[in-house]
């Protein structure tokens, strides 16, 4: 029996054997692959599968990983030891959202993806579960997905519910509608 993880990977290249259309709206290119967030460190050890799939598909790949975005931004922040002493000061009410760290994050990744892609490049966003607290997956995604003109790939730990295109970060918050592609682990 394979693992969900190894099921994950073969629906992702089973998505890559359809021919990628021309002309789709930047939402139409998003993919979230979601897996069980009890399966994190099984999938990054196992995000090669991935990549080689893409390039076997005859695309290119580009892994970003966001699990340092966070520590990253706050050292490059003046008054960062303030923060520390009062938490409460980088609190993100009332979106749940530390709005400069986004704004950063998406300019940063945009920049990127503006650099290092193109046509037939998959972006795979890997390490989302990372912003859990601070930043919205959706927001980051809809702040970047014009710059993505091949596909965007998230790796989504959490659940995605058909029945209403919503998908949950590590179970957690509330679920947001949201119509990318959902790839699942299926046997």
């Amino acid at each position: 029996m394979s693992s969900r993880v190894q099921k994950l990977a073969a629906a992702y290249r089973a998505h890559l054997t359809v021919p990628w259309r021309m002309g789709l709206a930047a939402i139409q290119r998003v993919v979230f692959a979601v897996y069980d967030k009890a399966d994190e460190l099984r999938l990054r050890a196992n995000v090669e599968e991935f990549a080689l799939a893409t390039q076997q598909a005859g695309k290119q790949w580009l892994l970003i990983d966001l699990t340092n975005a966070f520590p990253e931004w706050m050292m490059a922040q003046k008054y960062r030891d303030a923060y520390f002493e009062s938490p409460e000061d980088l609190a993100g009410y009332p979106t749940g959202e530390l709005t400069g760290f986004v704004a950063d994050l998406v300019a940063r990744l945009k920049a990127r993806i503006e650099a290092q892609s193109g046509p037939d490049t998959v972006v795979a966003l890997l390490g989302v579960g990372t912003l859990f607290g601070l930043a919205r997956v959706s927001t980051v995604v809809e702040g970047i997905k014009e710059s993505v003109t091949g596909r965007l790939l998230v790796f989504f730990p959490g659940e995605h519910h058909p029945e209403h295109h919503s998908y949950r970060l590590l179970d957690a918050r509330d679920g947001w509608n949201y119509l990318a592609v959902p790839l699942l682990a299926k046997d």
